[in-house]
C-alpha cells in the first residue's frame, strides 16, 4: 500500500454538536488549498463543507502528511472562541509516531524553531526568528526488526507519543530530527535511506505522524472534551509489521519486541 490516492468519502466524523465538528483526516489530505501544493485537487474544508452541506471553519491544522484528528467550528463566533484557547494554551493535542531508533522512555524537547513559510503566521514567523518550541516525549514501544540497513544487520523503531505545547510549523517533525529519531516517512526533515528502505521493503511512502486526540473545554457549554482518532490503514499496517500490535499498549509499556 502506499500513500492516499483516493480520499474516502464521506470523512469519517469524530464528533459532532452545533457548533463543532471532528474528522479523521486521512493522510494526504490537505487541510485547505495551497500554493505550495498545486498539484492537490481535493481539501478537507471542501470536502466537508460539501458533505454537511454549510461552511466550516478549521480551527487548527494538520500537515498534509498526517492523519488524525482534525476540528472544525461551524461558525465564524465558535472559530473565534476555540482560536482564542489555542491561543491561550488551552487545548492539548497528543499524537503518535513511528520515528528511527531506540527512543529514550521520556524526554522533554526544548529547541526553538523557525517557519519554512514565511508567507504566513505572525511578524516573528515572518522574519525567520526563531521561537520557543516544546514537546514532551514519552516511548510507548520499542522494535527491532531483521531487516539490515546500512553496516547493521537488524534495524531499530520506537513508537512514541508526542504531547507538543506549542504549536510551530512542523514542530514534532523538526523535533524528532533534532533528536536525531526521524519520523519514518517524512520529507525533508526525516532520513532518506529509511525512507527508502520503507519503501522498497514494505511499499509504504505514507508519513507514519498520526494525530491522536484533542482535548479542550466547550466554550458555550463547559464540558471537558476529549476526541480521539483511531490511526489510518497504513499506520496501523506498519504497527503490525513492527510491533506485531493491533491496538496501542498501556501507557507505563516500554516493551522491547524482538
Amino acid at each position: 500500500m502506499s500513500q492516499l490516492t483516493n480520499t474516502p468519502q464521506p470523512l469519517s466524523l469524530l464528533y459532532q454538536s452545533a457548533d463543532l465538528v471532528a474528522i479523521n483526516k486521512p493522510h494526504g489530505l490537505l487541510v485547505h488549498r495551497s500554493h505550495i501544493a498545486s498539484d492537490a485537487s481535493e481539501f478537507a474544508v471542501q470536502l466537508l463543507r460539501d458533505q454537511l452541506g454549510q461552511r466550516v471553519y478549521p480551527v487548527h491544522r494538520l500537515d498534509r502528511k498526517t492523519g488524525g484528528v482534525l476540528l472544525f467550528a461551524l461558525s465564524e463566533s465558535m472559530n473565534s472562541s476555540m482560536q482564542q484557547q489555542f491561543a491561550e494554551g488551552k487545548i492539548n493535542k497528543s499524537y503518535l509516531a513511528i520515528v528511527r531508533g531506540y527512543t529514550p522512555d521520556e524526554q522533554e524537547i526544548d529547541y526553538p524553531l523557525r517557519r519554512d513559510d514565511r508567507n504566513g503566521g505572525d511578524a516573528a514567523s515572518r522574519s525567520g526568528l526563531a521561537q520557543e518550541a516544546f514537546t514532551h516525549l514519552k516511548t510507548r514501544l520499542r522494535s527491532e526488526i531483521p531487516l539490515p540497513f546500512g553496516n547493521h544487520a537488524t534495524s531499530r523503531y520506537s513508537l512514541v507519543e508526542l504531547t507538543p505545547t506549542t504549536g510551530r510549523m512542523h514542530q514534532l517533525r523538526k523535533h524528532m530530527a533534532h533528536i536525531l529519531h526521524p519520523i519514518i516517512g517524512d520529507r525533508p526533515h526525516g532520513c532518506n535511506k529509511q525512507n527508502k528502505l520503507f519503501k522498497g521493503h514494505f511499499d509504504m511512502n505514507t508519513m507514519l505522524l498520526h494525530a491522536r486526540s484533542i482535548s479542550f473545554t466547550h466554550p458555550v457549554t463547559a464540558e471537558e472534551i476529549t476526541i480521539t482518532a483511531p490511526w489510518q490503514a497504513e499506520f496501523g499496517r506498519m504497527l503490525t509489521e513492527l510491533f506485531k500490535i493491533n491496538t496501542l499498549p498501556a501507557d507505563e509499556s516500554t516493551n522491547t519486541n524482538r
